[in-house]
């Protein structure tokens, strides 16, 4: 007979009824299914079917409610809570939340997930015999996937990130396509579990993609001219910076090349929004 083990769904027998609920057994072994985790009146001799967890005390125990995921089952869970020390709590489906170790996250904390995002997992004990939650590895994120055409080249796409590398970051989309966004595609690192948008760069024979989160070269302009432009209106209308200010500099207050910076300040300039003067960028005002 198989030890009861937290983590797995089984038939139990109730065996008898106390204050507080119902202790189950298969045989050899009991736990307590409390009574707030049943959906009905039990009997003695019946068989039912629970799902094993541990209380905050450590305790085997069991539930009548159905979890998400278990040691076989992969899904979807919501992180609800986030323990520097500890690592991230996600709600399975019953009454008690389940940790993502931090040894299973990214070094760094600000790459962990934050409230609200979601992970795929399913449930593991480790060498104490704690009930953890457990990402989903390459192999397990294959299963699920779909392969992408050809057709979604340069095609906009959206995903949750789910596993973060020295190189870039892995994501699933909405309908299944496996991405990578390269380091050099985006200009900050996404969290474990974020969702982001980019485009496809590449759509590979293996049916993945790759993904840029950096705008289009037009979009780009935009974004990079109202930051300067932004810039501008919070020194007052001036700055000390013009089409030929050292990259260097350009690059350390706005975190742009200078060829981007010389694009986006030549279509402000184009619309009449600045002009340039001794070194200087001034906002043009209007003549009263």
């Amino acid at each position: 007979m198989k030890p009861l083990k937290a983590g797995e769904t089984t038939i139990l027998t109730v065996k008898r009824e106390a204050s507080i609920g119902y202790f189950l057994t298969n045989g050899k072994e009991e736990v307590l299914l409390h009574k707030r985790e049943t959906e009905r009146p039990l009997s003695i001799d019946e068989e039912v079917t629970v799902f094993l967890y541990q209380d905050h005390e450590g305790r085997l125990c069991a539930t009548m409610e159905k979890p998400k995921i278990t040691n076989h089952r992969y899904d979807w869970v919501e992180v609800v809570d986030v323990v520097p020390k500890l690592g991230v709590f996600v709600d399975i489906g019953i009454s008690k939340d389940v940790l993502v170790s931090l040894d299973d996250l990214p070094p760094l904390p600000t790459l962990w997930p934050k409230r609200g995002d979601q992970l795929y997992c399913s449930l593991k004990t480790d060498k104490r015999g704690r009930l953890l939650a457990e990402l989903a590895d390459d192999e397990v994120m294959k299963q699920i996937a779909v392969k992408a055409p050809e057709s979604i080249f340069n095609k906009n796409i959206r995903g949750r990130v789910y596993r973060l590398i020295k190189a870039g970051s892995f994501l699933i989309s909405d309908v299944g396509y496996i991405g990578f966004i390269h380091e050099s595609q985006r200009r900050r690192e996404p969290r474990l579990g974020e969702i982001v948008e980019g485009r496809v760069i590449a759509v590979k024979e293996d049916g993945t993609v790759n993904v840029s989160l950096l705008p289009r070269k037009h979009e780009t302009i935009d974004e990079d001219a109202d930051m300067i432009y932004r810039y501008l209106e919070s020194r007052g209308g001036a700055m000390p910076y013009h089409d030929k200010s050292d990259p260097d500099d350009i690059q350390a207050r706005f975190q742009m090349s200078k060829a981007a910076f010389k694009r986006a300040l030549g279509r402000l300039m184009k619309e009449k929004k600045v002009y340039q003067e001794n070194g200087w960028t001034y906002i043009k005002r209007e003549e009263s």
